[in-house]
Protein backbone atom coordinates (compact mmCIF):
# COMPACT_ATOMS: atom_id res chain seq x y z
CA UNK A 1 0.00 0.00 0.00
CA UNK A 2 1.28 3.42 -0.87
CA UNK A 3 2.26 5.53 2.15
CA UNK A 4 -0.07 8.51 2.46
CA UNK A 5 1.60 11.78 1.70
CA UNK A 6 1.12 14.97 3.68
CA UNK A 7 -1.72 16.16 1.41
CA UNK A 8 -3.41 12.84 0.62
CA UNK A 9 -6.73 11.64 2.00
CA UNK A 10 -6.09 8.62 4.22
CA UNK A 11 -9.71 7.47 3.93
CA UNK A 12 -9.59 7.53 0.14
CA UNK A 13 -6.27 5.73 0.12
CA UNK A 14 -7.70 2.93 2.23
CA UNK A 15 -10.59 2.16 -0.13
CA UNK A 16 -10.45 -1.21 -1.94
CA UNK A 17 -9.23 -1.08 -5.56
CA UNK A 18 -11.26 -2.28 -8.53
CA UNK A 19 -10.26 -5.57 -10.24
CA UNK A 20 -8.78 -3.72 -13.23
CA UNK A 21 -6.80 -1.45 -11.01
CA UNK A 22 -5.69 -4.42 -8.98
CA UNK A 23 -4.33 -6.22 -12.05
CA UNK A 24 -2.47 -3.10 -13.19
CA UNK A 25 -1.06 -2.59 -9.72
CA UNK A 26 0.04 -6.22 -9.59
CA UNK A 27 1.82 -5.98 -12.94
CA UNK A 28 3.64 -2.87 -11.81
CA UNK A 29 4.63 -4.32 -8.45
CA UNK A 30 6.15 -7.63 -9.62
CA UNK A 31 9.69 -6.74 -8.64
CA UNK A 32 8.55 -6.05 -5.05
CA UNK A 33 6.76 -9.41 -4.70
CA UNK A 34 9.08 -10.65 -1.96
CA UNK A 35 8.36 -7.77 0.40
CA UNK A 36 6.32 -8.41 3.51
CA UNK A 37 2.77 -7.13 2.88
CA UNK A 38 2.49 -5.30 6.20
CA UNK A 39 6.04 -3.91 6.25
CA UNK A 40 6.15 -0.17 6.49
CA UNK A 41 8.63 1.80 4.49
CA UNK A 42 11.56 2.94 6.61
CA UNK A 43 11.25 6.41 7.94
CA UNK A 44 13.90 8.91 7.06
CA UNK A 45 16.41 9.01 9.85
CA UNK A 46 16.19 12.20 11.79
CA UNK A 47 19.48 13.83 12.68
CA UNK A 48 20.55 13.37 16.25
CA UNK A 49 20.01 16.36 18.43
CA UNK A 50 23.45 17.56 19.35
CA UNK A 51 24.20 18.15 22.99
CA UNK A 52 26.18 21.03 24.38
CA UNK A 53 29.33 19.43 23.01
CA UNK A 54 27.81 18.93 19.54
CA UNK A 55 28.84 15.30 19.79
CA UNK A 56 27.06 12.74 17.67
CA UNK A 57 24.49 10.41 19.19
CA UNK A 58 25.72 6.97 20.08
CA UNK A 59 24.57 4.48 17.40
CA UNK A 60 22.04 1.97 18.65
CA UNK A 61 22.43 -1.73 18.26
CA UNK A 62 20.19 -3.52 15.74
CA UNK A 63 19.35 -5.94 18.57
CA UNK A 64 17.98 -3.19 20.80
CA UNK A 65 14.30 -3.51 21.61
CA UNK A 66 13.04 -0.40 23.39
CA UNK A 67 9.62 -0.67 25.01
CA UNK A 68 6.69 1.39 23.79
CA UNK A 69 6.73 3.69 26.82
CA UNK A 70 10.44 4.42 26.59
CA UNK A 71 11.83 7.90 26.87
CA UNK A 72 12.03 9.51 23.39
CA UNK A 73 15.69 10.28 24.10
CA UNK A 74 16.39 6.57 24.27
CA UNK A 75 15.88 6.13 20.53
CA UNK A 76 19.06 8.07 19.83
CA UNK A 77 20.79 7.94 23.23
CA UNK A 78 21.82 11.56 23.28
CA UNK A 79 25.23 11.63 25.02
CA UNK A 80 24.54 14.99 26.66
CA UNK A 81 21.33 13.71 28.26
CA UNK A 82 23.04 10.52 29.38
CA UNK A 83 26.00 12.37 30.89
CA UNK A 84 23.81 14.86 32.71
CA UNK A 85 21.71 12.18 34.37
CA UNK A 86 24.68 9.97 35.18
CA UNK A 87 26.81 12.74 36.72
CA UNK A 88 23.91 14.12 38.78
CA UNK A 89 23.37 10.65 40.20
CA UNK A 90 27.10 10.13 40.82
CA UNK A 91 27.50 13.35 42.78
CA UNK A 92 24.76 12.27 45.17
CA UNK A 93 25.47 8.53 45.40
CA UNK A 94 29.22 7.99 44.92
CA UNK A 95 30.75 5.87 47.66
CA UNK A 96 33.30 7.76 49.80
CA UNK A 97 36.28 5.65 48.77
CA UNK A 98 39.74 6.68 50.05
CA UNK A 99 41.23 7.16 46.58
CA UNK A 100 38.50 9.56 45.47
CA UNK A 101 38.78 13.28 45.98
CA UNK A 102 42.54 13.22 45.40
CA UNK A 103 44.59 14.28 42.41
CA UNK A 104 47.80 12.60 43.59
CA UNK A 105 48.86 10.43 40.62
CA UNK A 106 50.78 8.02 42.88
CA UNK A 107 47.74 7.28 45.06
CA UNK A 108 45.50 6.86 42.02
CA UNK A 109 48.03 4.56 40.38
CA UNK A 110 48.27 2.34 43.47
CA UNK A 111 44.49 2.15 43.81
CA UNK A 112 43.95 1.20 40.17
CA UNK A 113 46.52 -1.61 40.37
CA UNK A 114 44.92 -2.93 43.56
CA UNK A 115 41.42 -2.80 42.07
CA UNK A 116 42.32 -5.06 39.16
CA UNK A 117 40.16 -8.20 39.55
CA UNK A 118 39.64 -7.44 43.25
CA UNK A 119 36.58 -6.32 45.20
CA UNK A 120 36.55 -2.77 46.55
CA UNK A 121 35.87 -3.96 50.09
CA UNK A 122 39.01 -6.10 50.04
CA UNK A 123 41.15 -3.23 48.75
CA UNK A 124 40.30 -0.47 51.24
CA UNK A 125 42.24 -1.80 54.24
CA UNK A 126 45.20 -2.90 52.14
CA UNK A 127 45.26 0.50 50.43
CA UNK A 128 45.62 2.38 53.73
CA UNK A 129 48.23 -0.06 55.02
CA UNK A 130 50.21 0.01 51.77
CA UNK A 131 50.41 3.81 51.73
CA UNK A 132 51.51 3.87 55.35
CA UNK A 133 54.38 1.54 54.43
CA UNK A 134 55.18 3.26 51.12
CA UNK A 135 53.91 6.88 51.25
CA UNK A 136 55.84 8.00 48.16
CA UNK A 137 57.02 6.57 44.89
CA UNK A 138 60.62 6.73 46.12
CA UNK A 139 59.72 4.71 49.23
CA UNK A 140 58.13 2.05 47.04
CA UNK A 141 60.99 1.96 44.54
CA UNK A 142 63.69 1.59 47.20
CA UNK A 143 61.90 -1.06 49.26
CA UNK A 144 62.90 -4.74 48.90
CA UNK A 145 60.48 -6.80 46.83
CA UNK A 146 59.80 -9.08 49.80
CA UNK A 147 58.58 -6.10 51.83
CA UNK A 148 56.27 -5.00 49.02
CA UNK A 149 54.85 -8.51 48.72
CA UNK A 150 54.32 -8.62 52.49
CA UNK A 151 52.26 -5.43 52.36
CA UNK A 152 50.33 -6.87 49.41
CA UNK A 153 49.66 -10.21 51.11
CA UNK A 154 45.95 -11.04 51.13
CA UNK A 155 45.09 -9.22 47.91
CA UNK A 156 46.15 -12.07 45.63
CA UNK A 157 47.46 -11.83 42.07
CA UNK A 158 50.92 -11.04 43.41
CA UNK A 159 52.31 -10.35 39.98
CA UNK A 160 50.56 -6.98 40.26
CA UNK A 161 52.69 -6.09 43.29
CA UNK A 162 55.88 -7.18 41.55
CA UNK A 163 55.05 -5.12 38.46
CA UNK A 164 54.08 -2.10 40.59
CA UNK A 165 57.43 -2.30 42.39
CA UNK A 166 59.30 -2.78 39.13
CA UNK A 167 57.51 0.18 37.51
CA UNK A 168 58.28 2.42 40.51
CA UNK A 169 61.97 1.55 40.21
CA UNK A 170 61.89 2.24 36.47
CA UNK A 171 60.20 5.63 36.99
CA UNK A 172 62.77 6.57 39.64
CA UNK A 173 65.78 5.59 37.52
CA UNK A 174 64.65 6.40 33.99
CA UNK A 175 62.13 9.21 34.48
CA UNK A 176 63.53 11.05 37.50
CA UNK A 177 60.62 9.92 39.63
CA UNK A 178 57.90 11.47 37.42
CA UNK A 179 54.86 9.39 36.59
CA UNK A 180 53.89 9.63 32.89
CA UNK A 181 50.89 11.89 32.27
CA UNK A 182 49.37 10.30 29.15
CA UNK A 183 47.77 6.94 28.57
CA UNK A 184 50.19 6.16 25.74
CA UNK A 185 53.22 6.75 27.95
CA UNK A 186 51.66 4.90 30.89
CA UNK A 187 51.31 1.80 28.70
CA UNK A 188 55.11 1.58 28.57
CA UNK A 189 55.31 0.85 32.30
CA UNK A 190 55.33 -2.73 33.63
CA UNK A 191 51.95 -3.98 34.76
CA UNK A 192 49.90 -1.20 33.12
CA UNK A 193 47.57 -2.25 30.34
CA UNK A 194 44.98 -0.43 28.28
CA UNK A 195 42.34 -0.21 31.01
CA UNK A 196 44.70 0.87 33.82
CA UNK A 197 46.45 3.45 31.63
CA UNK A 198 43.12 5.01 30.67
CA UNK A 199 41.93 5.08 34.28
CA UNK A 200 45.09 6.75 35.60
CA UNK A 201 45.32 9.21 32.71
CA UNK A 202 41.69 10.31 32.97
CA UNK A 203 41.33 10.38 36.77
CA UNK A 204 44.76 11.77 37.67
CA UNK A 205 45.48 13.94 34.62
CA UNK A 206 42.09 14.58 33.02
CA UNK A 207 42.88 12.96 29.67
CA UNK A 208 39.73 12.49 27.59
CA UNK A 209 39.93 8.73 27.20
CA UNK A 210 37.25 6.18 28.06
CA UNK A 211 37.76 3.43 30.63
CA UNK A 212 36.16 0.06 29.84
CA UNK A 213 36.34 -2.44 32.69
CA UNK A 214 33.92 -5.27 33.45
CA UNK A 215 31.41 -2.95 35.08
CA UNK A 216 31.45 -0.43 32.23
CA UNK A 217 31.20 -3.22 29.66
CA UNK A 218 28.07 -4.55 31.34
CA UNK A 219 26.49 -1.07 31.43
CA UNK A 220 27.20 -0.48 27.74
CA UNK A 221 25.88 -3.87 26.65
CA UNK A 222 22.61 -3.33 28.47
CA UNK A 223 22.37 0.28 27.41
CA UNK A 224 22.72 -0.57 23.72
CA UNK A 225 20.99 -3.95 23.82
CA UNK A 226 23.99 -5.70 22.29
CA UNK A 227 24.76 -9.34 23.04
CA UNK A 228 27.97 -10.27 24.80
CA UNK A 229 30.71 -10.48 22.18
CA UNK A 230 34.32 -11.29 23.04
CA UNK A 231 35.64 -10.87 19.49
CA UNK A 232 37.86 -7.98 18.43
CA UNK A 233 34.87 -6.37 16.71
CA UNK A 234 32.84 -6.62 19.91
CA UNK A 235 35.59 -5.03 21.98
CA UNK A 236 36.04 -2.27 19.42
CA UNK A 237 32.30 -1.59 19.51
CA UNK A 238 32.38 -1.14 23.29
CA UNK A 239 35.39 1.16 23.14
CA UNK A 240 33.67 3.29 20.51
CA UNK A 241 30.48 3.47 22.58
CA UNK A 242 32.38 4.43 25.72
CA UNK A 243 34.39 7.10 23.91
CA UNK A 244 31.26 8.56 22.30
CA UNK A 245 29.67 9.07 25.71
CA UNK A 246 32.68 10.94 27.15
CA UNK A 247 32.10 14.64 27.91
CA UNK A 248 33.99 17.30 25.98
CA UNK A 249 37.35 18.36 27.35
CA UNK A 250 37.86 21.70 29.00
CA UNK A 251 40.13 22.66 26.12
CA UNK A 252 37.27 22.15 23.64
CA UNK A 253 34.94 24.21 25.80
CA UNK A 254 37.45 27.03 26.02
CA UNK A 255 38.01 27.00 22.26
CA UNK A 256 34.27 27.20 21.61
CA UNK A 257 34.08 30.26 23.88
CA UNK A 258 37.41 31.81 22.95
CA UNK A 259 35.71 35.10 22.17
CA UNK A 260 34.86 35.49 25.86
CA UNK A 261 37.38 37.50 27.95
CA UNK A 262 36.75 35.15 30.85
CA UNK A 263 38.05 32.22 28.81
CA UNK A 264 41.50 33.74 28.66
CA UNK A 265 41.74 33.87 32.47
CA UNK A 266 41.19 30.13 33.06
CA UNK A 267 43.94 28.43 35.00
CA UNK A 268 44.56 24.66 35.36
CA UNK A 269 43.67 23.15 38.74
CA UNK A 270 44.35 19.68 40.16
CA UNK A 271 41.38 17.52 39.28
CA UNK A 272 40.62 19.58 36.18
CA UNK A 273 41.29 18.82 32.53
CA UNK A 274 44.47 19.88 30.79
CA UNK A 275 46.00 19.68 27.38
CA UNK A 276 49.20 17.69 26.78
CA UNK A 277 51.52 20.49 27.91
CA UNK A 278 49.59 21.05 31.12
CA UNK A 279 49.43 17.31 31.83
CA UNK A 280 53.20 17.06 31.49
CA UNK A 281 53.60 20.01 33.84
CA UNK A 282 51.31 18.37 36.37
CA UNK A 283 53.22 15.11 36.16
CA UNK A 284 56.43 17.02 36.82
CA UNK A 285 54.78 18.56 39.88
CA UNK A 286 54.11 15.06 41.30
CA UNK A 287 57.45 15.02 43.08
CA UNK A 288 58.50 11.54 44.26
CA UNK A 289 59.35 12.76 47.79
CA UNK A 290 56.16 14.74 48.22
CA UNK A 291 53.83 13.40 50.95
CA UNK A 292 50.85 11.45 49.71
CA UNK A 293 47.76 13.60 49.25
CA UNK A 294 49.59 16.94 49.25
CA UNK A 295 48.55 19.51 46.62
CA UNK A 296 50.23 18.92 43.30
CA UNK A 297 50.03 22.42 41.90
CA UNK A 298 49.27 25.85 43.27
CA UNK A 299 45.89 27.36 42.42
CA UNK A 300 45.45 30.72 40.83
CA UNK A 301 46.28 33.58 43.23
CA UNK A 302 42.64 34.66 43.39
CA UNK A 303 41.27 31.14 43.92
CA UNK A 304 40.78 29.46 47.26
CA UNK A 305 40.81 25.68 47.63
CA UNK A 306 37.33 24.17 47.93
CA UNK A 307 36.29 23.03 51.39
CA UNK A 308 35.50 19.45 50.38
CA UNK A 309 36.08 16.96 47.61
CA UNK A 310 32.42 17.31 46.54
CA UNK A 311 32.85 21.07 46.21
CA UNK A 312 36.10 20.45 44.37
CA UNK A 313 34.20 18.43 41.76
CA UNK A 314 31.57 21.16 41.46
CA UNK A 315 33.97 24.09 41.13
CA UNK A 316 36.86 22.41 39.35
CA UNK A 317 35.43 19.36 37.63
CA UNK A 318 37.36 16.68 35.85
CA UNK A 319 34.81 15.75 33.16
CA UNK A 320 36.56 12.66 31.80
CA UNK A 321 37.70 11.34 35.18
CA UNK A 322 34.35 11.93 36.88
CA UNK A 323 32.48 10.37 33.97
CA UNK A 324 34.66 7.25 33.97
CA UNK A 325 34.28 6.84 37.73
CA UNK A 326 30.52 7.36 37.44
CA UNK A 327 30.27 4.64 34.79
CA UNK A 328 32.23 2.21 36.95
CA UNK A 329 30.19 3.16 40.01
CA UNK A 330 26.92 2.56 38.16
CA UNK A 331 28.03 -0.93 37.15
CA UNK A 332 29.36 -1.76 40.61
CA UNK A 333 26.37 -0.60 42.66
CA UNK A 334 23.26 -0.54 40.43
CA UNK A 335 23.76 -2.34 37.10
CA UNK A 336 24.73 -5.56 38.86
CA UNK A 337 25.53 -8.81 37.03
CA UNK A 338 22.53 -10.52 38.62
CA UNK A 339 19.25 -8.82 39.57
CA UNK A 340 20.23 -5.27 38.56
CA UNK A 341 18.56 -2.46 40.52
CA UNK A 342 16.89 -0.93 37.48
CA UNK A 343 14.43 1.20 39.46
CA UNK A 344 17.39 3.01 41.04
CA UNK A 345 19.18 3.56 37.73
CA UNK A 346 19.48 7.20 36.64
CA UNK A 347 19.52 6.21 32.94
CA UNK A 348 16.83 3.53 33.09
CA UNK A 349 14.64 5.29 30.50
CA UNK A 350 17.58 5.37 28.07
CA UNK A 351 18.34 1.66 28.42
CA UNK A 352 17.46 -0.84 25.70
CA UNK A 353 17.64 -3.92 27.93
CA UNK A 354 16.17 -2.89 31.29
CA UNK A 355 17.27 -5.96 33.14
CA UNK A 356 19.78 -8.75 32.76
CA UNK A 357 21.27 -9.32 29.34
CA UNK A 358 22.25 -12.72 27.89
CA UNK A 359 25.78 -13.56 28.99
CA UNK A 360 27.95 -16.63 28.49
CA UNK A 361 27.79 -19.13 31.30
CA UNK A 362 30.63 -18.98 33.75
CA UNK A 363 32.90 -22.03 33.91
CA UNK A 364 31.92 -24.28 36.80
CA UNK A 365 33.90 -23.94 40.01
CA UNK A 366 36.31 -26.79 40.62
CA UNK A 367 36.70 -28.30 44.06
CA UNK A 368 39.97 -29.55 45.48
CA UNK A 369 40.76 -30.80 49.01
CA UNK A 370 44.19 -29.84 50.37
CA UNK A 371 46.02 -30.25 53.67
CA UNK A 372 48.68 -28.13 55.39
CA UNK A 373 50.86 -28.46 58.47
CA UNK A 374 50.92 -25.84 61.20
CA UNK A 375 53.95 -26.61 63.34
CA UNK A 376 54.97 -24.21 66.11
CA UNK A 377 57.83 -24.30 68.58
CA UNK A 378 59.15 -22.16 71.41
CA UNK A 379 62.65 -20.70 71.31
CA UNK A 380 63.11 -18.87 74.59
CA UNK A 381 60.47 -16.15 74.79
CA UNK A 382 59.84 -16.29 71.03
CA UNK A 383 57.44 -18.51 69.11
CA UNK A 384 58.45 -19.83 65.70
CA UNK A 385 56.37 -21.31 62.91
CA UNK A 386 57.54 -23.67 60.18
CA UNK A 387 56.97 -22.22 56.69
CA UNK A 388 57.84 -23.34 53.19
CA UNK A 389 59.20 -20.95 50.58
CA UNK A 390 57.74 -21.51 47.14
CA UNK A 391 60.23 -21.86 44.25
CA UNK A 392 61.33 -18.69 42.52
CA UNK A 393 60.22 -20.16 39.18
CA UNK A 394 56.78 -21.25 40.38
CA UNK A 395 53.90 -20.30 38.10
CA UNK A 396 51.82 -19.01 40.99
CA UNK A 397 53.10 -16.91 43.88
CA UNK A 398 56.85 -17.48 43.37
CA UNK A 399 59.09 -16.88 46.40
CA UNK A 400 56.08 -16.50 48.70
CA UNK A 401 55.93 -18.25 52.09
CA UNK A 402 53.14 -20.70 52.88
CA UNK A 403 52.35 -23.43 55.39
CA UNK A 404 53.96 -26.70 54.28
CA UNK A 405 51.50 -28.74 52.17
CA UNK A 406 50.82 -32.32 53.25
CA UNK A 407 49.75 -35.32 51.13
CA UNK A 408 46.14 -36.25 51.85
CA UNK A 409 47.03 -39.86 52.63
CA UNK A 410 49.36 -38.66 55.42
CA UNK A 411 46.49 -37.11 57.39
CA UNK A 412 43.92 -39.91 57.10
CA UNK A 413 42.21 -40.47 60.44
CA UNK A 414 43.54 -37.23 61.93
CA UNK A 415 41.37 -34.37 63.12
CA UNK A 416 42.31 -30.93 61.73
CA UNK A 417 42.54 -27.88 63.97
CA UNK A 418 40.93 -25.76 61.26
CA UNK A 419 38.78 -26.20 58.18
CA UNK A 420 38.46 -23.30 55.77
CA UNK A 421 37.48 -22.73 52.15
CA UNK A 422 39.76 -20.64 49.97
CA UNK A 423 38.93 -19.64 46.39
CA UNK A 424 41.45 -18.84 43.66
CA UNK A 425 40.00 -17.99 40.23
CA UNK A 426 37.76 -20.95 39.33
CA UNK A 427 38.87 -23.35 42.07
CA UNK A 428 37.51 -23.77 45.58
CA UNK A 429 40.14 -25.23 47.89
CA UNK A 430 38.73 -27.06 50.90
CA UNK A 431 41.59 -26.65 53.32
CA UNK A 432 42.35 -28.74 56.40
CA UNK A 433 45.10 -27.59 58.74
CA UNK A 434 46.79 -30.11 61.03
CA UNK A 435 48.90 -29.31 64.06
CA UNK A 436 50.88 -31.85 66.12
CA UNK A 437 50.17 -31.95 69.84
CA UNK A 438 52.82 -31.81 72.49
CA UNK A 439 53.25 -34.91 74.64
CA UNK A 440 55.32 -35.65 77.69
CA UNK A 441 55.14 -39.39 78.43
CA UNK A 442 56.71 -41.06 81.51
CA UNK A 443 56.66 -37.72 83.33
CA UNK A 444 60.22 -36.96 82.24
CA UNK A 445 61.47 -33.46 81.72
CA UNK A 446 62.13 -34.04 78.02
CA UNK A 447 59.40 -33.39 75.44
CA UNK A 448 58.90 -35.82 72.60
CA UNK A 449 57.22 -34.83 69.38
CA UNK A 450 56.68 -38.10 67.60
CA UNK A 451 53.52 -36.79 65.96
CA UNK A 452 55.29 -33.66 64.78
CA UNK A 453 58.14 -35.77 63.43
CA UNK A 454 55.70 -38.00 61.55
CA UNK A 455 53.90 -35.09 59.91
CA UNK A 456 57.13 -33.27 59.16
CA UNK A 457 58.53 -36.37 57.48
CA UNK A 458 55.46 -36.40 55.22
CA UNK A 459 56.19 -32.92 53.82
CA UNK A 460 57.15 -33.36 50.14
CA UNK A 461 59.28 -30.22 50.06
CA UNK A 462 63.03 -30.37 50.49
CA UNK A 463 64.42 -29.35 53.86
CA UNK A 464 66.26 -26.40 52.29
CA UNK A 465 62.89 -24.85 51.43
CA UNK A 466 61.63 -25.02 55.02
CA UNK A 467 62.28 -22.16 57.45
CA UNK A 468 61.52 -21.58 61.12
CA UNK A 469 60.44 -17.95 61.36
CA UNK A 470 59.40 -15.92 64.37
CA UNK A 471 55.68 -15.20 64.54
CA UNK A 472 56.48 -11.59 65.46
CA UNK A 473 57.98 -11.15 61.98
CA UNK A 474 55.08 -12.61 60.02
CA UNK A 475 53.68 -9.17 59.14
CA UNK A 476 56.89 -8.34 57.26
CA UNK A 477 57.13 -11.66 55.40
CA UNK A 478 55.56 -12.25 51.96
CA UNK A 479 52.90 -14.78 52.94
CA UNK A 480 50.37 -16.30 50.58
CA UNK A 481 46.80 -15.21 51.15
CA UNK A 482 45.81 -18.65 52.41
CA UNK A 483 48.70 -18.78 54.90
CA UNK A 484 47.80 -15.33 56.21
CA UNK A 485 44.15 -16.33 56.54
CA UNK A 486 44.99 -19.49 58.49
CA UNK A 487 47.52 -17.82 60.77
CA UNK A 488 45.08 -15.06 61.60
CA UNK A 489 42.18 -17.44 62.18
CA UNK A 490 44.29 -19.39 64.67
CA UNK A 491 45.66 -16.16 66.20
CA UNK A 492 49.23 -17.05 65.40
CA UNK A 493 50.00 -13.66 63.90
CA UNK A 494 48.31 -11.43 66.45
CA UNK A 495 48.53 -13.27 69.76
CA UNK A 496 51.78 -13.54 71.74
CA UNK A 497 50.65 -17.00 72.84
CA UNK A 498 49.04 -18.78 69.87
CA UNK A 499 45.98 -20.82 70.80
CA UNK A 500 47.40 -23.94 69.17
CA UNK A 501 50.26 -24.08 71.70
CA UNK A 502 47.99 -23.90 74.71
Amino acid sequence: MKRAGPGSNPVKSAQPATPAKTRKAASRSKPAKTRTPNAAAPASPSPATPGPSSSQAVPRSPHAAVSANADPAASTLNPAVFRSRLLSWYRLNARPLPWRGTSDPYRIWVSEIMLQQTRVAAVIDHYHHFLLRFPTLVALALAPEAEVLAAWSGLGYYRRARMLHKAAHFILVEREGRLPATSIELRTLPGIGEYTAAAIASIAFGESIAVVDGNVERVLLRLTGNPHDTTAAGRAFLRAQAQALLPPTLTQSVESASHSPAARTLRPWPGGVWDATERNALAAAAHPTQPVGAPLAAPAPDAAPPASSAESRDHHPNPAGDHNQAMMELGATVCLPRAPLCLQCPVFSLCATRGEHPAPARPPQLSRPVAYLLDLRKRGPATEVLLERRPTDATLMPSMYELPPLPLDAVLGREPVLRVRHSITHTNYYVQVFSPRHSNPNGSGSRTRSEAHTLRQAIPAASRDLRWLRTARLHSIPLTGLARKVLKRLKVMDSPRPAVLE
